[in-house]
This record gives structure tokens, sequence and C-alpha cells, in this order.
């Protein structure tokens, strides 16, 4: 009877474990998570925060307990793995205060990845916050309700949905990204624009391009941010400036990392040892436009190669996993952002010659009560005209669809002319009649469609 363990409990970790019983229900497998939740959505933790989703135990889809009688899987919360011996294909676990060692046949390391706290004086302070887990929300709403100031470090996606949730608490919110646009690792700076606009417009305080030096406290607790052009008072600070891959345990089982820091894995979730896998924010991805290696820590994504991960640790290469071109979405109140492909910035980065649109469309016929803007930026291969990217925004939660059909052409290598003679479905109080994404791609074709 094989032995299958697994760690992490997340969407990769809860993926591999329900797929390794599907298809080996006489494997004996073991699920060992640090906190006390699994099968959990990290994504909507600023949501639990400010209240809008009213209970964070929500975030759960299941409880250890359902997922351990329903998959018969052996599911250890509040427990660490420690330490790990490939020769041997133990794991050690710490679990209550003790220490024991697991057999394993098999093993999948689904970490996932960790808050990155900059090397700055003062972030020791109490006050100082990051998001990482569900089990957080209970301590991060109790410190937010203490506060009237909030400052904000780092602008990308945590960044965005915390300012929301802390607005939504009644905070003030500041702000501080040291380049110059909100979300830049999605977004270009004309689309960011229109991001800003609209945080400015909700009383953000935005301080772009401007890098936070220190942090100052009183009495042991943070007072004041500091950065290098001027000193901001707040009561308490998130820390929001990205994510990085837990390979800890994947270091002592020495895996293979590449060259993002993230566990190199092949189409099959396969490390460089034997029958170890790795999953989810843990790993690196491949970027299906480029075929470069990435690191893009996204929750679908996490779920599929877990999936693939349990699947091959139980029955050996039944699953690949294609790769990824980073379809992402969020939201600031009721503004919708999304994107896919590669951005202006990543092109330029490859050296990959390319055509840009820029265009504003309404998400409904122009008669048709309740439509919103869009504002819609499409590249394309100079040349060949296949499409690299797209980004999103516009104020209407269907606009993220727009980035789904996007990441579809993107993968199937689509061009500006597949995109114009996609048939995309039309009714008044859905779309307008030119659909926004094929106006994007006529005009990028520069009058030849």
């Amino acid at each position: 009877m094989a032995r299958i363990v697994i760690v992490g409990g997340g969407a990769a970790g809860a993926s591999a474990a329900a797929r390794a019983r599907r298809l080996d229900p006489n494997a004996e497998i073991t699920m060992i998570e640090a906190g006390g939740m699994i099968t959990h959505a990290p994504c909507g933790i600023p949501y639990a925060v400010s209240g809008v989703v009213a209970d964070y135990r929500s975030l759960m889809t299941y409880t250890p307990e359902e997922f351990e009688k329903e998959r018969n899987i052996r599911v250890l919360t509040h427990t660490k793995a420690v330490d790990v011996d490939v020769d041997k294909r133990t794991i050690t676990i710490s679990r209550g205060g003790r220490e024991e060692a697991l057999q394993w046949d098999k093993l999948v390391i689904a970490t996932g990845a960790r808050p990155l706290v900059p090397k700055i004086p003062g972030v020791e302070l109490s006050g100082v916050l990051t998001v990482r887990l569900p089990d957080d929300v209970p301590h991060l709403r109790a410190e937010l309700d203490k506060a009237t100031t909030v400052g904000i470090i780092g602008g990308g996606y945590i960044g965005v949905e915390m300012a929301e949730a802390a607005l939504r608490l009644g905070k003030k919110v500041v702000l501080f990204e040291m380049m110059d646009r909100l979300l830049p690792a999605a977004l270009d700076s004309d689309m960011s624009a229109v991001l800003a606009e609209e945080m400015r417009k909700y009383g953000v305080d935005l301080h772009l391009g401007e890098r936070v030096v220190e942090l100052k406290g009183s009495g042991g607790v943070v007072s004041a941010v500091l950065t290098e052009r001027g000193e901001y008072r707040v009561d308490k600070v998130i820390l929001a400036v990205g994510v990085r891959p837990d390979v800890e345990l994947a270091t002592k089982a020495g895996v293979k990392l590449g060259e993002t820091g993230a566990v190199n894995v092949n189409e099959y979730m396969e490390t460089s040892v034997p029958d170890v896998y790795a999953a989810g924010d843990v790993a690196e991805k491949v970027h299906r436009l480029t075929g470069r290696r990435v690191w893009i820590p996204l929750a679908p994504s996490a779920n599929k190669e877990g999936q693939v991960a349990g699947g091959n640790a139980a029955k050996g290469r039944v699953l690949k996993f294609p790769g990824i071109v980073g379809t992402a979405a969020t939201k600031f109140f009721d503004l919708y952002i999304a994107r896919t492909g590669l951005s202006e910035f990543e092109a330029q980065q490859l050296g990959i010659k390319y055509e840009k649109a820029v265009i504003k469309a309404r998400t409904k016929a122009q008669y048709y009560p309740g439509y919103a803007q869009v504002h819609v930026k499409m590249l394309a291969e100079q040349g060949t005209g296949r499409i690299l990217g797209v980004q999103v925004l516009g104020w209407d939660h269907a606009v993220v669809s727009y980035a789904d059909i996007s990441a579809i052409a993107i993968e199937r290598g689509a061009t500006i002319e597949d995109m114009f003679f996609a048939d995309i479905s039309y009714m008044p109080a859905t779309a307008p009649v030119w659909h926004p994404l094929i106006v994007a791609a006529r005009v990028l074709s520069r009058g030849k469609l």
C-alpha cells in the first residue's frame, strides 16, 4: 500500500490529496497543515477583514474533520514539517510540542508562499501586520479596529485589496509603492493610472515611486512610516510588498530550485528528487506564450497543479500541467481589473516587438440602461499579429470575462484577425454589438480589418 504524504493543506495540497485518493482508493494518504484550516481561500482574507464576508470560517471549503471523513485522508492540522530525509523516506513533523517521523513512498510539497518582509528598521514593531492565512483574519480585524490611519506598504494585489478593506472599516489609508504605478507586476502605467485615479477618489493617499526606509515606533508600537521623501503618522501598518515561495522544506529535501527561487518542476510536477513532487505557489510554472519559467502564485493554477501532483504520486505520470499565461483579476470597490498574457513592460524585457491599442468602450449597448465604461489594452506581436496580452479595467464584473476570453485566445496562439472574427455573443443588456475585444483587435489591425 502506497504511503503518500502531502505537506500543505491549501489549494494545491488539498487538491493533491483529493486526486490521489480518487485514483488510489487504497493508498495511505496524510496531509499536514501548519495552520488550523485546510481547503482555505487566502484570496478572501481582505473581504473577511472588511466584513463583506461575514464569517472568516466560510473561507474554508471543508473542515479537517469533514475532509478526513469524506475522503479517508488523515489530516494533521497545527502541525509543522520540520525536516525530511529523502534517503530514509521520512518526514519529521512537530505537533503539540512533540516530534515524530512519518514514512512516505511519495512526497508532495505544497507549502505555498509566505509574505515578504522588507529588511528595514522597525518591521518588528507591534502593529506591523502581514496577510497570509484565513486564520489571521480575527487578529487583523482586531488590530485594524484600533486604528484611525492605516499605512499600507506595497501597491500589488494585497495592498489594493487591503486598502479597500480598511476604507470599508472607516479608516484613513496611506499607501506607499516604490514603483511608479499600482499593480506594477500586472499593469502598464497607462492602465494603472485608471486604478490610481479611482483609489484617490475614495480618499486613499497614494505615494507612488516613494520608497519606505523605516518604520518608527513609540513604546514598541508602530507610529510612523518614514520614506525617502517624508514621515507619515499611522496607527497600524500592513506589509504588502509581495510574497516569496516557501521553499524551506524543499531545500531540506535537496530539490533543485529554479531561477525564480521557486521549486523547479517538470510537466508532471516532479522535482529533481525521485518521488518528490511540488505544486502550487512553491513551484515554478512554464509560461505558455514564451516557454520561459516564471513564478506567478495564483489559486487557479495551484489547484490544477495539485491535481497533477496528486494524480501522478498515486498512479505515476497520468497527468501533465501545460503551464499558464498569467491570467489574474482583482477589484477596488466597483472597479474590476483583469489581465492575461504579457504586459508591455514584459514584452520589452523579452525583446519582443509588438504593437498596442488602448480603447474605451461600454459593457452594454449605448441605449441600454446601466452600462459601464471599460478600458481595454491589447498587445500583438509585430508582423504575425499574434495576441500577446490584454489588460482590462471597468466598472462591471463582466469585464473580467474579457481577460478570460483573451487567455484562451493567447493559449491557442490566436491572432488579432482570429479575435476580430470570434463568434462572441451579443445582446443589448450584456454587450454592445461590437464587443470591446473585437474593437481592440480592429484598432490594432491598423485598418486591415
